[in-house]
C-alpha cells in the first residue's frame, strides 16, 4: 500500500511548480490569473488527570493536531497539497492518526469539454447514498479517493462523471479499489434552451458504484466485485422543491452486518416550500444494511464510501446536543418535519420587529427483521418488510423562539423533548447505558448590544431526566467588548447525578481574538465526555481537563 509519508515527491513537485509559477512571464496576468491560497489550523491542548471526572493520565502531557492546506490557480489549471500532522492525536480521535506527512495532494485542468483530476478527489453523486468523499477536521474524518476522476459536458444538460481510486486510510490506502459513474440531466436545458427558463425544473441522475477487494477469507466465498446502483430526481418549482434518491446494494458480508450476504437498500425523499416569512421542511428516509466499505472488516467511520444522511435537527446548544443522533447504517426508518414562520412586525405577538418560530419534529426506528441462519452461524440472514417498523431509536421534538425586542436586546427561547435508547447509543460510544432515556430540556439565550460591535450574552440551558447521569444545568456568560475579542466563563452542573460525589461542575472560561482571516483562542477547564457529532457523522469524545489553544489562519 502507499504510505504517504514516504512518497511526497509528487506533492513537492506540484508545491514548486506553484510558487515558481510566478516568475513565469509566458503569458501576461491579463490572460490568465494566477493565484495562491490556503488555510491552516493548529489545536494542542495540555492534559490534567482527574479521576472524578474520567480525565485519564496522558503520557506526552500535550498532544496536538494540525494541517495546512496550499492551493494554487492558474487559468484552467489548479492544484493543491495538505499536510497534516498529530504529535501525538488529541484524545478523543483515532490513535492510527498518529505522525504527519502530505496526505492530500491532486492537480486538475478544466475546459469546456473535459475536467480531469489526478489525485486526491472529493465529490458526491446525488445525496451519497452510494457514493461521497469529503473531508471534516472537526472529526478527523476523510475518506477522499486517491486516482482519477473525469468529469465531461458533452452538451448543454447532460453532465458525465468517472472515477476509480483508493481511499484514504490514516497515513495509507485502504485495500479495495472504488470505481463509479455518474449522470445528471437537466431536462429543461437538453430539450430546447427556451425551456431553461421555465418555472418547473427538472434534473434526474443515476449512479453506478463498484468496490474491488481480494478474498482472503478461508471460512466463506466472499464477492470480490460489490456493486450499488440507483437513481435520483428532483423537481423545482419557484419556492418548492421535492427531490428523491433510491439505491440498491448488491451482497456485501462485512463485518458490521455480520458477514451478511443479505443485499442492501436505501430511500431519501426530501421535500420543501419558502416563500416570505414562512418555509416547511419534510424528510423521510429508509436504510436497510447499506454500510458499503472499501475494506470489509473496517469498523467506525473508516473507509466508507457511501453518506447516509440524518433525518434529524444537529444541535447547536450543549443540552439539546448531549444524546445526539447518528445514522444507523445497519437499518433504520425515520424523517423529520420542520415549519419555519415569522409573526409579522406590528402584530400582538410579532412586536416592533417581528417574532421568529421553529418547530421541529424528527424521530428514528429500527426495522423489523425476521431473521434466520444457515448451517455457518457466522453467515447471519434476515429478512425485512417496508409496512413494519421496530422498536424506536430516537425522537426529537422543539420549538425555538428568536426575537428581537429592540435595538439593544435580542433572545431566543427553546423548549426541547427527547427520548434516546440504550442500545442506540452502545452503537455509537461503544459502552452500556443504564436504559432508554427520557429528557426534557429548556434553553434561554439573552445578548445586550451595548454598543456598536460590543455585546454581552448570557446563555442557560437545563437538562432533566431520571436516567443516565440525571439533571443538568448550565450557565454562560459571554463579553464580547469589540469585534476582535470574545472572553467567556461556562458551567456545567451535574447536579442530578444519583452518585452524590459525583455532583460535579465542569468550569470552562476562554478568550479569543480575530484579526481579519486569523482566530486565535484559549481555554482552560474541564469538558465532559459526550459524543460530538457533525451531519449525522459523530465520534466519542472522552473527558479533559487542562489548557486548550486554537489557531487558524486563512490567506
Amino acid at each position: 500500500m502507499q504510505d504517504f509519508r514516504f512518497k511526497t515527491n509528487s506533492a513537492a513537485f506540484l508545491l514548486l511548480f506553484s510558487l515558481n509559477a510566478f516568475n513565469s512571464r509566458a503569458q501576461s496576468v491579463s490572460d490568465e490569473v494566477n493565484s495562491v491560497h490556503g488555510n491552516f489550523q493548529i489545536d494542542a491542548q495540555y492534559y490534567n488527570p482527574d479521576s472524578l471526572i474520567g480525565a485519564p493520565k496522558v503520557p506526552e502531557k500535550m498532544l496536538s493536531n494540525a494541517f495546512g492546506n496550499i492551493m494554487y490557480n492558474k487559468g484552467k489549471f489548479s492544484a493543491g497539497i495538505r499536510y497534516e500532522a498529530y504529535n501525538n492525536v488529541m484524545q478523543g480521535f483515532n490513535p492510527s492518526y498518529k505522525g504527519q506527512g502530505i496526505v492530500n495532494r491532486f492537480a486538475r485542468y478544466q475546459d469546456k469539454l473535459l475536467d480531469v483530476t489526478v489525485g486526491n478527489i472529493y465529490d458526491q453523486f446525488g445525496m451519497g447514498l452510494m457514493f461521497r468523499t469529503y473531508y471534516e477536521p472537526g472529526l478527523l474524518y476523510d475518506n477522499s479517493l486517491d486516482g482519477v476522476r473525469v468529469i465531461s459536458t458533452p452538451r448543454n444538460g447532460i453532465t458525465l462523471k468517472g472515477l476509480v481510486g483508493k481511499q484514504r486510510s490514516f497515513f495509507t490506502v485502504g485495500k479495495g479499489i472504488v470505481r463509479g459513474v455518474d449522470g445528471e440531466v437537466n431536462i429543461n436545458e437538453l430539450l430546447d434552451s427556451s425551456l431553461a427558463n421555465l418555472k418547473t425544473k427538472i434534473i434526474i441522475g443515476g449512479s453506478l458504484v463498484s468496490k474491488n477487494q481480494s478474498d482472503n477469507d478461508p471460512r466463506l466465498v466472499q464477492p470480490e466485485n460489490v456493486g450499488t446502483y440507483g437513481g435520483r430526481i428532483s423537481i423545482i418549482n419557484g419556492g418548492f422543491n421535492l427531490s428523491g434518491e433510491y439505491a440498491y446494494k448488491m451482497n456485501d458480508p462485512s463485518f458490521d452486518n455480520r458477514y451478511s450476504y443479505k443485499f442492501g437498500e436505501a430511500l431519501f425523499i426530501s421535500t420543501s416550500y419558502a416563500t416570505k416569512g414562512f418555509s416547511f421542511l419534510l424528510q423521510g428516509k429508509r436504510i436497510d444494511n447499506m454500510s458499503y466499505r472499501s475494506d470489509r472488516d473496517a469498523t467506525v467511520q473508516d473507509l466508507l464510501i457511501n453518506f447516509l444522511p440524518a433525518t434529524t435537527k444537529q444541535h447547536t446548544y450543549l443540552m439539546p446536543a448531549y444524546y445526539p443522533y447518528a445514522t444507523q447504517i445497519n437499518g433504520e426508518i425515520g424523517g423529520m418535519a420542520e415549519m419555519q414562520f415569522k409573526l409579522p412586525k406590528g402584530s400582538l405577538l410579532g412586536g416592533k420587529y417581528g417574532t421568529e418560530v421553529t418547530i421541529n419534529y424528527s424521530h428514528a426506528a429500527d426495522l423489523k427483521r425476521k431473521t434466520f441462519n444457515d448451517s455457518l452461524s457466522v453467515r447471519h440472514f434476515y429478512s425485512t418488510a417496508w409496512d413494519q417498523v421496530g422498536r424506536d431509536f430516537f425522537h426529537d421534538f422543539f420549538i425555538d423562539i428568536s426575537k428581537k425586542i429592540n435595538k439593544r436586546w435580542k433572545f431566543t427561547a427553546m423548549y426541547c423533548n427527547q427520548f434516546y435508547d440504550e442500545g442506540l447509543a452502545a452503537q455509537i460510544t461503544a459502552t452500556k447505558l443504564t436504559g432508554s432515556i427520557y429528557s426534557n430540556i429548556g434553553v434561554l439565550d439573552i445578548t445586550y448590544k451595548y454598543k456598536s460591535g460590543s455585546a454581552l450574552r448570557f446563555e442557560t440551558q437545563g437538562l432533566f431526566t431520571k436516567q443516565d447521569k440525571g439533571d443538568w444545568a448550565t450557565a454562560m456568560l459571554e463579553w464580547t467588548p469589540n469585534s476582535n475579542w470574545f472572553l467567556a466563563v461556562l458551567d456545567q452542573y451535574n447536579y442530578g447525578n444519583s452518585v452524590e460525589k459525583l455532583r460535579l461542575h465542569y468550569f470552562l472560561a476562554s478568550a479569543g481574538y480575530t484579526r481579519d482571516a486569523h482566530r486565535i483562542s484559549v481555554s482552560y477547564g474541564k469538558q465532559r465526555a459526550g459524543v460530538f457529532c457533525v451531519g449525522g457523522v459523530c465520534r466519542n469524545v472522552p473527558a479533559s481537563n487542562g489548557l486548550a489553544i486554537s489557531i487558524t489562519s486563512t490567506f
